[in-house]
């Protein structure tokens, strides 16, 4: 007898134990599935789309990438392509503009959650930033006044005034062929201070420079060299924000695919500049 109460009690202790383990792995799996949706819920694709909107930092003087029209809309093909790919996230686009130097600390800053300018796509931004696939591809040119007659290539530039924003692409191009370099908030300063001749040159974008002799077809100042190496430009992210970017490009693509990239790239250029 007592050694079948002895059997009782070993099984009942044994029931107990498994139940207990049964209860630690469910507590286990409900802690992970807590921990997974946390990380989701911390997501900053999941913040956008919960907030219904996507911040964007942008320079807003930078034509016909971005920048204020006649009536001061912000407008621009970079505004506009960002707008587009914040409709197909299913959000609104919230652009905060900011000086170009200081787009890149906002960002860090988590002021906003990408930046729509034009940022060229290079191995030492890389290091530190995510970009999306490229929307656009462009060259960079020398601009002179129209009566300089003494700079005709970029190795003309040597010693040279360039106005240019500090930590650009073309601020460092400037640099490579040692010119000194004035530093301006954008693209309309350089050209204010190219038309009164307080600087020789400034190196540019050929699709900013086109548009603005477009619009300005009397302004006296022209291009003299174009640079061999083209550049291609795509939206920026901080690390670590892989599901936004993905969900980005998966957006570009659709935009490109469809027809509606090529609507805005002739609306701004003529053509199409995505290659």
């Amino acid at each position: 007898m007592k050694k079948i109460l002895s059997m009782v009690a070993l099984f009942f202790a044994f029931t107990t134990v498994l139940a207990a383990c049964g209860a630690a792995d469910q507590n286990n799996e409900e802690t992970a599935g807590e921990e997974e949706a946390a990380e989701a819920s911390d997501s900053l694709l999941a913040k956008v789309q919960a907030e219904g909107k996507l911040l964007i930092g942008t320079e807003g003087t930078y034509p016909p990438f971005t920048f204020h029209d006649e009536s001061g809309e912000l407008t621009g093909f970079d505004v506009e392509l960002a707008r587009e790919v914040a409709d197909r996230l299913g959000v609104e686009a919230d652009f905060m503009e900011t000086q170009w130097d200081a787009m890149f600390a906002g960002l860090d800053a988590e002021r906003f959650d990408m930046i729509a300018n034009q940022v060229g796509i290079r191995e030492d931004r890389l290091e530190k930033y995510d970009f999306s696939d490229h929307y656009i591809t462009s060259t960079a040119v020398v601009v002179t006044h129209e009566d300089n007659d003494e700079i005709n290539s970029f190795e003309d530039i040597e010693g040279k005034k360039s106005a240019q924003s500090l930590t650009s692409n073309y601020a460092d191009l400037a640099r490579e062929y040692n010119a000194e370099i004035v530093g301006v908030d954008g693209f309309n300063q350089a050209i204010e201070l190219l038309n009164s001749k307080r600087v020789d040159v400034t190196i540019n974008d050929n699709l900013s420079v086109l548009d603005f002799l477009n619009n300005r077809p009397n302004a006296p100042i022209k291009m003299v060299a174009e640079h061999e190496d083209a550049a291609q430009s795509g939206f920026m992210f901080r690390k670590g924000n892989e599901e936004l970017v993905e969900a980005v490009n998966e957006a570009l693509a659709e935009i490109i695919e469809d027809g509606t990239y090529e609507d805005i790239s002739k609306k701004w250029f003529g053509e199409d500049v995505l290659n």
